[in-house]
């Protein structure tokens, strides 16, 4: 294959989540703000929250937060606002 030929449908159908949605919501436990190489393809629109709580405490109540925080968020997929 040319380099020339190689786009976003090649590359996107070579990914191991062919065929999965991109994730629309990226939750980052610990309080790192870092994606550490997950998803970094995939993850070009998602929007990120992130929390101090530890993965081993972040249950029904705190993920219930993170949908209140994500629900706020205008989704505009890369394209800017206008002034």
């Amino acid at each position: 294959m040319k380099p020339s030929e190689i786009n976003e449908t090649i590359i996107n159908n070579h990914l191991y989540t062919h065929g999965i949605p991109d994730p629309d919501l990226l939750i980052r436990t610990s309080g790192e703000m870092r994606l550490s190489n997950f998803l970094l393809w995939q993850m070009a629109y998602s929007e990120i929250y992130v929390t101090p709580t530890l993965w081993p405490d972040f249950d029904k109540a705190e993920f219930h937060q993170a949908l209140l925080a994500y629900q706020k968020r205008d989704r505009r997929f890369g394209k800017a606002t206008a002034s």
